[in-house]
């Protein structure tokens, strides 16, 4: 039986479905009001927050083993979505094949909780694995090119999601008050208002833009608004959710900040290379799935590490 989720954990997923009920029923009332057909993609977006939230909030009250399944498919999808982005190459069409069998076996490590091959897994034996593959298939054609990008794709969509899964068995080992539903929750939610946060700050002050031919809508004044939100939300929820003194609740939403921006900037680059608005179609208003994990590509892993090296006694795998 799963363990049930702590009072804190069950009163901010309480909240969340509040606030989109709210925001679903401002919507409709402002379409009511002003017969405004134009509200469509709003709505759609808020439909698919639904979508999104209670798979997410049902695998939280369920325990590690719901949440590493939830992450497994998103991965799974993820990785889908980037290999239809890259180029086709009809040598390498029986090794992407491979590339699909790294999700099980690297959420098995993460349903075990064995942190030595969670760890290596990708980075050395699928590397390993995959180089002598491509090469045997295809030769040294374009070598660099096809083991690059498949191997990022692996690493993105399937190593780094991972440690978001695995997050959840930190929580005992530093004693979080909301176990480690409270360190995933508390990473997902820092991650999804950090993108609001910039956007809305982008669209209020303007300013200079980041990086105009890659995302012409980044701008600086939206990077720190999204950081200073960010880190003042994390702030807030850092007693409530994770174990942290105030400067480590702060350091963590000022990190989770500037790696979400960082992962959403590179995806956008994958996306703009394919020539594609959205890498793919399965959220409608939102794109795919790879389109709304990919904050978390490079903020996952930083927040795990984070947790780990910090607050994890020394003696602890």
């Amino acid at each position: 039986m799963p363990s049930l989720p702590t009072m804190p954990v069950v009163w901010t997923l309480v909240a969340i479905v509040a606030l989109l009920g709210a925001a679903h029923a401002s919507q409709a009332v402002y379409r009511w009001a002003f017969a405004d057909g134009g509200s469509g993609e709003l709505s759609r977006r808020i439909r698919t927050w639904w979508i999104i939230a209670l798979p997410l909030a049902g695998a939280l009250v369920l325990g590690a083993p719901a949440v590493t399944v939830v992450f497994a498919l998103a991965s799974f999808v993820a990785l889908k979505e980037f290999v239809t982005l890259s180029p086709d190459n009809a040598a390498d069409r029986k090794t992407v094949f491979w590339a699909y069998v790294t999700v099980p076996w690297q959420y098995l490590w993460v349903w075990i909780e064995l942190y030595s091959a969670f760890l290596v897994y990708v980075p050395v034996y699928v590397f390993a694995f995959f180089s002598l593959r491509i090469l045997l298939g295809g030769g040294a054609q374009n070598f660099t090119a096809r083991i690059g990008r498949l191997f990022w794709g692996i690493m993105a969509t399937v190593y780094s999601l991972s440690h978001a899964a695995y997050l959840w068995h930190l929580g005992p080992k530093i004693g979080a008050p909301a176990g480690g539903a409270g360190l995933v929750l508390f990473l997902l939610l820092l991650v999804q208002f950090n993108d609001v946060a910039q956007f809305c700050c982008g669209k209020l002050l303007g300013g200079p833009k980041i990086a105009p031919r890659v995302s012409p809508g980044k701008t600086w004044s939206g990077l720190i608004g999204g950081v200073f939100v960010t880190t003042a939300l994390a702030y807030l929820l850092g007693p409530l959710l994770t174990p942290f003194g105030d400067i480590g609740a702060a350091g963590a939403g000022a990190l989770i900040a500037l790696s979400g921006f960082v992962g959403d900037i590179v995806v956008s680059a994958v996306k703009r290379d394919a020539g594609v608005k959205d890498a793919g179609h399965i959220l409608p208003g939102h794109g795919g799935i790879l389109d709304r994990v990919d904050s978390l590509l490079l903020a996952a892993p930083l927040f795990f590490h984070f947790v780990r090296y910090l607050y994890v006694p020394g003696d602890m795998p």
